[in-house]
């Protein structure tokens, strides 16, 4: 497990990449140049699954051929083939009338939510779109796996895909282009059975997913699934979390997750960063599903991360688990942190009438503002490398994607034979590193439905969430939708200094078990004696970390009856609904940085509503007061981010950061390259929860400049540990005024409100500042600092248009008094416990202090 649970333990942080079997992908100006490349690897791919597809007298054989050689040129690369795919057969619009059907097709074609996909074509088939009246919708071509599909096509029934071939035009039947959130009936879902291990089940849109049905281990005994009812779970990512072997087996006999199958390797274990799903939720008694995301693995489809159709697969894998007998009355819950923690809030924002309650852990809520684009700035580091093994993951197996997949498809019996036939559609998927690239506004065509964000008001079913203000890979800003919950009374958030492992902590874990056996499984929660035991050793293998002990859960001592399971859900439904972990890293004596939390503060909404907007006015020589300057004055720096290290564990391992003691990096502000404001030493605790804003009086030598803010404690002891950052590009600073308060600046990030900066004026510029709680204590000082974007973060880097030549100038007091507004928590205070050591919170690295140039 050691470094590989979450979002992307194993994600590379190299800024360039080479697919299997392909050509390095240019990343930055080099559009024109990558798009020529891209065309004439087509070219050559063309021709060559033309030759393969043109035969007529064995097409099963022809496709297999094709998909045991795609990748035999050895300039073909994955990405340049579907991004040239939609550079040369793009589905365009027409007015024509379509030619008339003359007979049956033997390729297939089946509607989704918006679109229509083919498969079983010949490769460089021109394929048409008609509507119910004969009109051409769209053109497309098959791609070399005889395959397409057409997107943005508008909600209507009678649509036919045809192909003509001189006389002779080939028809499909008549095809529904489905709408969101218009879902099947209860009764399609109760004809679908699902047996214990690998299943392929069908999607409302014909597309097949892959589920592996895990039975539970009860006091250390296997069960099977007719030995149930048993509560259930669902964990779906796009990892490999279908992958049908047992993990906790292979943990006992030492076997790991490699290729070829060997007595210690086993290309059919499940990744350990699903290891909810795989491990711990069995270990616990539960019954799991390990789905597959479409395009990804075993399933059928195309990836297109978190588009509608994969968003609704959420709601047909729900009331398909649900359906079954051996789940323990007939609903289901979800688990899994990360990606299979994102996945939960799009899923329950479908509303399953039978999903009883959601466990999402370590998530972003929007792929833009919150790890993709911080403050408008793309994230080079580990958005672009996670983003990119995706695509890696949505190569058609065997010559790509995942290992498991590829083991499958080398079978002969059927269940490997049903993996090989759901790659074809692989060559669709749509590039999202191309994506990301050429989208550097949040366009809400690309970015709305695909933010957690956009669903979280939907949520109907119980939350319990868990999530770390420093997460590493995601980031801090997943509290800016929680409180899109707020109609929702079954919500409990557990928010905490730390990284992204630290969601499975001890101060979380037990909580976590209860929710799910009390909501999910209508039982007496309590935690096995077994993982309580081996809780120690666990988290160790896991993080490299020592940690609080499993505490068992409260209600463990209750007999298990209806009448008690009830009074212990109204207790429990008693707990705050947020809780603020405090030092998490400081609870272990004489174990610096050991997970889990030593106090906390409870609150009955979020956001907090005991917050009071305070005020810290930028001052001369460095200071940060809560008088503003009586008179004006301006300092100025020059972002250079080759000041410093761009990263703060540059190249490290990505689990080093869920080390007790990791090997931060993290170097002061290099003289004149930023600026600092620094208060008095505090005359009592300054507690916050929440975001915070900056807000600038900004002029620039350039017309536009990228911002960093970075927040800091600077310590008694001359230490200055790291609180939270935020960050900007001036020309996205135009704010969204309905959502945007004192606190939380919300820029629009939308092409139609980017500007420059005026020349030689002073303009207001307002830095969101993550969300974060933090205790600075009696005798500390509150730090502020400004630079250009890097520098801060274990594994996030930025493509910054700082370069060491542009000059920032910040106004101070006067009638263009730039300032700090800190969400101060009234009557909060450190609860008597002492300022940690400096390097004992988890996720917030410290450094000696050294003032910054103009003094603070």
């Amino acid at each position: 497990m050691k470094r590989s649970v979450g979002c992307c333990a194993h994600a590379s942080m190299t800024m360039g990449r080479r697919l299997r079997g392909g050509s390095p992908i240019r990343q930055l100006g080099q559009e024109s140049i990558w798009r020529a490349s891209a065309r004439n690897e087509l070219d050559q791919l063309t021709v060559w699954g033309v030759g393969l597809g043109s035969g007529q007298s064995d097409r099963h054989h022809t496709e297999r051929k094709f998909l045991l050689t795609i990748t035999a040129p050895s300039r073909i690369s994955f990405a340049a083939v579907v991004t040239a795919a939609a550079l040369l057969a793009p589905a365009t619009a027409l007015a024509t009338t379509a030619p008339k059907v003359t007979t049956k097709a033997t390729f297939k074609a089946g509607g989704s939510i918006g679109q229509v996909w083919v498969t079983d074509a010949t490769a460089g088939d021109t394929l048409i779109l008609a509507d119910s009246h004969s009109k051409v919708i769209k053109t497309g071509t098959a791609d070399a796996a005889g395959s397409f599909i057409f997107r943005s096509v508008k909600v209507a029934t009678g649509y036919t895909v045809r192909r003509q071939t001189g006389r002779v035009v080939a028809g499909t039947s008549k095809i529904s282009v489905l709408a969101a959130g218009k879902n099947p009936s209860s009764t399609h879902y109760k004809g679908i059975k699902l047996v214990e291990g690998l299943n392929y089940v069908k999607m409302r849109d014909g597309i097949e997913l892959a589920m592996t049905v895990r039975p539970p281990k009860i006091n250390g005994v296997q069960k099977h699934m007719t030995d149930g009812p048993f509560p259930t779970i669902i964990e779906h990512s796009g990892y490999e979390t279908a992958a049908p072997h047992d993990l906790f087996a292979s943990i006992a006999l030492g076997v790991g997750k490699c290729a070829p199958a060997s007595p210690t390797c086993d290309p059919l274990l499940p990744d350990s960063s699903t290891s909810i799903g795989a491990l711990i939720a069995p270990m616990l008694g539960f019954a799991t599903v390990s789905v597959q995301m479409r395009g990804s693995g075993c399933s059928g489809g195309a990836f297109d991360l978190f588009d509608l159709p994969t968003t609704y697969d959420g709601y047909d894998m729900v009331e398909t688990v649900a359906a079954q007998s051996w789940a323990k009355g007939h609903k289901v819950g979800m688990g899994g942190i990360s990606f299979s923690g994102i996945s939960q809030m799009f899923a329950a924002g479908t509303n399953p009438p039978h999903l009883a309650g959601i466990t999402p852990m370590s998530i972003t809520d929007d792929t833009y503002t919150s790890t993709g684009y911080p403050g408008g700035i793309w994230n080079t580091g580990f958005a672009l490398s996670w983003i990119s093994q995706r695509m890696d993951d949505a190569q058609p197996a065997p010559a790509g994607g995942q290992m498991w997949a590829k083991a499958m498809v080398a079978r002969s019996d059927v269940l490997g034979q049903k993996c090989l036939a759901n790659q074809k559609l692989r060559l669709q998927t749509q590039d999202a590193v191309a994506q990301s690239r050429e989208n550097p506004y949040r366009d809400p065509a690309l970015f709305t439905n695909r933010a957690a964000a956009t669903w979280v008001s939907k949520i109907k079913a119980p939350v319990f969430l868990v999530g770390s203000f420093q997460d590493e890979q995601t980031g801090g800003h997943f509290p800016e939708a929680l409180g899109d919950l707020k109609n929702n009374k079954n919500v409990w958030l557990s928010m905490q200094n730390g990284v992204h492992a630290d969601s499975l902590g001890p101060s979380t874990i037990t909580r976590w078990v209860e929710f799910l056996s009390l909501f999910v499984g209508d039982q007496i929660p309590k935690v096995p004696a077994s993982v309580i035991s081996l809780s120690s050793a666990l988290y160790t293998q896991l993080a490299d970390s020592a940690a609080l002990p499993v505490a068992q859960s409260r209600f463990a001592t209750m007999a298990n009856t209806p009448a008690n399971v009830a009074a212990a859900k109204v207790t429990f439904k008693r707990d705050p609904r947020v809780r603020l972990l405090m030092d998490n890293g400081n609870a272990v004596s004489g174990a610096l940085g050991a997970i889990g939390a030593p106090w906390e503060l409870d609150y009955a909404a979020w956001p907090i509503t005991q917050v009071a907007p305070t005020t810290y006015y930028l001052g001369a020589s460095g200071a940060l007061t809560k008088t503003a300057p009586g008179s004006s004055s301006t300092v100025a720096y020059t972002g250079d981010p080759s000041a410093r290290p761009l990263m703060t564990l540059h190249g490290a391992g990505s689990g080093d950061a869920w080390k007790a003691q990791p090997r931060y990096d993290w170097q002061p502000l290099a003289s004149g390259k930023g600026v600092g404001f620094t208060t008095a030493a505090l005359a009592s605790d300054v507690v916050i929860g929440g975001p915070s804003s900056l807000d600038l009086y900004l002029k620039s030598s350039a017309p536009n400049t990228d911002l960093q803010v970075t927040m800091s404690e600077v310590r008694p002891d001359g230490e200055e540990t790291y609180v939270q950052n935020g960050w900007l590009r001036a020309s996205h600073r135009k704010l969204n005024t309905a959502k945007s308060t004192s606190l939380d600046p919300f820029p629009t990030h939308l092409a139609a409100d980017a500007a420059n900066l005026p020349a030689n004026v002073f303009t207001l510029v307002r830095i969101p500042v993550f969300p974060v709680a933090h205790a600075f204590r009696v005798g500390s000082k509150i730090r502020i600092t400004v630079e250009a974007p890097g520098g801060d973060r274990p594994s996030w880097n930025f493509q910054t248009i700082e370069n060491g030549t542009i000059t920032n100038t910040i106004s101070i007091g006067g009638v263009q008094a730039s300032r700090l507004v800190l969400p101060v928590i009234t009557g909060a205070n450190a609860k008597g416990t002492s300022l940690p050591a400096p390097t004992a919170l988890r996720g917030e690295p410290s450094r000696t202090y050294l003032a910054a140039s103009n003094g603070g």
